[in-house]
């Protein structure tokens, strides 16, 4: 691979790279590139194959299809220790947000990804879903669901080492092109990070918020959140009168109209009746009443929030299923009571990533991570 060619790739240089927008088209169509089809990420690793499954015009030769691509680079860079490999993975002018925003550069990967291994030097990632879309042409979109585990040894931003054992989830949204990403979007779960750790998690997000200062805080000087037009009411999706079923569709106005419309009923339209929910903090929720409880408890501390669409891609067919990555942002002033305590007043920014495993036209199974803990801070802060 050239690799002077490949850092000039006009991809690499975008500062906010687009959404899929090609449609349909680009989507696998199947479940034939997957970590199911392959037997696990212990399969991967064990013996990836050598004949290229799948075209990838400027990557590595030794790797497959993408699946094989992100579950060996995340291992050999975080398990492996190979640190300095972000450097042949990432571009130098990549784009990362996280809980603590925005990210830039290689440089700043490699030295958050050293100061997490000093901090966790066993850490251990388990690849539990990949999902894929795009090409080798306009770039590669992949939604990469990790289980993490590993032993607090080492001194982190929160302190010095506890010795204390930690689990937890992470979805990281990349793309990537001509084996470089270029943008990240990554979802660790840190409120319950902090949480194991044995640390309070209101004085920590306190603490940490006001170290910030304001320049790192979202300007709170903002107008209200555009979910209504005018003085009428939100729109009400109706479903589509086409035969067939559009994911796209189906994703886009099952979320409008349960956080945006405020349509709660519409969870048991679209949401199997054995849901299994796993969110941000540890949540599990089994069945759609708790996930109901769940919208209603965030919508009572933000009773204006605005929830907005970024990025959906997806994998799969009617007769098989779908799984879906779906990328989102909210905004709200926090006015109610619930789970951060008394209203302050605040205006939040929160986005979030979500995977849904799709039935029969329903929900099955739902993986939602959030940037709870910069949430907390932006309301616990004084």
């Amino acid at each position: 691979m050239d690799k002077e060619n490949s850092q000039k790739n006009p991809a690499s240089d975008a500062t906010e790279p687009k959404a899929i927008a090609q449609g349909a088209s680009i989507m696998p169509r199947d479940f034939s590139i997957s970590l199911a089809a392959k037997g696990g990420a212990g399969a991967v690793l064990r013996d990836p194959g050598t004949e290229r499954i799948q075209r990838m015009r400027g990557y590595e030769e030794q790797y497959v299809d993408i699946i094989d691509y992100i579950v060996r680079i995340t291992h050999r860079i975080w398990e492996e220790k190979d640190i300095g490999y972000i450097y042949d993975t990432y571009s130098q002018s990549s784009h990362v947000y996280d809980d603590y925003g925005l990210q830039y550069g290689s440089e700043k990967i490699v030295s958050d990804t050293a100061h997490t291994i000093n901090a966790f030097p066993d850490i251990r990632l388990f690849a539990d879903e990949i999902i894929w879309a795009g090409n080798d042409e306009i770039g590669f979109h992949t939604s990469h669901r990790t289980v993490i585990k590993g032993h607090n040894s080492g001194y982190s931003r929160y302190g010095p080492p506890t010795g204390k054992p930690v689990l937890l989830w992470c979805i990281a949204n990349c793309v990537s092109l001509d084996n470089l990403i270029f943008a990240e979007w990554v979802t660790y779960d840190t409120a319950n990070l902090i949480r194991q750790l044995g640390f309070d998690l209101p004085t920590m997000a306190r603490k940490l918020g006001n170290e910030l200062g304001e320049a790192a805080i979202d300007n709170e000087r903002f107008g209200e959140a555009e979910r209504l037009r005018g003085q009428g009411a939100p729109e009400y999706m109706l479903p589509s009168i086409e035969s067939g079923f559009d994911v796209e569709e189906f994703i886009r106005r099952n979320w409008h109209n349960i956080w945006n419309r405020r349509s709660i009923k519409q969870v048991r339209d679209s949401y199997h009746r054995s849901l299994l929910f796993r969110g941000a903090t540890g949540r599990v929720f089994y069945g759609r009443g708790e996930y109901q409880s769940f919208v209603l408890g965030m919508l009572a501390m933000f009773p204006d929030a605005m929830l907005q669409i970024d990025d959906i891609y997806w994998m799969g067919n009617d007769d098989d299923g779908y799984l879906v990555s779906v990328r989102w942002r909210l905004v709200g002033t926090h006015r109610g009571a619930g789970i951060y305590g008394a209203p302050t007043g605040r205006r939040i920014s929160m986005w979030g990533i979500a995977q849904q495993q799709i039935e029969r036209g329903r929900i099955s199974k739902e993986w939602l991570l959030f940037n709870e803990f910069a949430v907390m801070q932006q309301i616990y802060r004084d």
